[in-house]
C-alpha cells in the first residue's frame, strides 16, 4: 500500500474517532441535562455544576471533564456570523489539503503527517456543519453546530478554556506539526519499500 493510501486511511479512522466520540459522549451529556426532552433524572453519574454554572462531569481532577458544547463557528466561537463563508472555508480546505496530501513529495514525513491530522480535523467539523441536527435547532442558523465535549480547566487562573473536540486537537496538533517543520525544514526519509507516489 502507498503512502498516500496509508495517509487517507489514517484520514478516515480519525474521523471516524472523532464522530464516533460525539455521537457516544453527547447524547450521554444530554441524558443528564435538564434542558433537554431527552433528560432522564436517574441517570448516573450526574453531572456536577461548578461554581461558573457549567455542568460537567469530571474525568481528571477538575481540570479535565466532560462537558456539552455546540459552536456555529470557528475556533473560539469565530465567524459565527459567516456560516456560508466558513462552511465554504472548510470545504475548499478539504479539497486543498487532500490535493496537496496526493502531492506530498516523498521524504516530508512529517509535514505529511500534519495534513492528514488537519485534513481529518477539517472533515469531522464540516460533517457536523453539514449533517448534525442539534435536539434544540436555531432556526436561524443554516448549518449545524460543531459538537465540543472536553473541556479543560485552570484552577489557577479560574478559567475554561474553549470546550473542544478530538477534531479540533487533530487540527491543532497538525498545525503545529506544520509550523515546526516550516522553522527547522527538518526530513524524514520514508522506508525504501514504499513503491507508492
Amino acid at each position: 500500500m502507498s503512502r498516500h493510501m496509508w495517509a487517507f486511511l489514517i484520514v478516515a479512522l480519525l474521523v471516524g474517532l472523532d464522530l464516533g466520540s460525539k455521537a457516544a459522549v453527547m447524547p450521554w451529556l444530554e441524558e443528564r441535562m435538564p434542558s433537554f426532552a431527552t433528560y432522564n433524572p436517574d441517570a448516573t453519574p450526574e453531572l456536577v455544576r461548578d461554581s461558573h454554572g457549567h455542568q460537567r462531569h469530571p474525568i481528571a481532577g477538575n481540570w479535565l471533564a466532560l462537558m456539552y458544547g455546540l459552536n456555529h463557528g470557528a475556533a473560539f466561537g469565530k465567524l459565527e456570523s459567516f456560516p456560508s463563508m466558513l462552511v465554504l472555508a472548510r470545504i475548499l480546505a478539504s479539497l486543498f489539503l487532500v490535493v496537496m496530501i496526493v502531492r506530498a513529495p516523498r521524504g516530508q514525513f512529517w509535514n505529511l503527517a500534519a495534513m492528514v491530522l488537519i485534513l481529518a480535523g477539517a472533515l469531522g467539523n464540516l460533517y457536523d456543519n453539514l449533517f448534525y441536527v442539534p435536539l434544540v435547532p436555531d432556526p436561524d442558523k443554516p448549518y449545524g453546530p460543531v459538537r465540543d465535549f472536553i473541556d479543560v480547566y485552570f484552577e489557577v487562573w479560574d478559567y475554561h478554556f474553549a470546550t473542544f473536540n478530538i477534531a479540533d486537537s487533530c487540527i491543532t496538533v497538525g498545525a503545529v506539526l506544520l509550523l515546526l517543520t516550516g522553522l527547522f525544514g527538518r526530513k524524514h526519509t520514508e522506508p525504501k519499500s514504499d513503491s507508492g507516489s
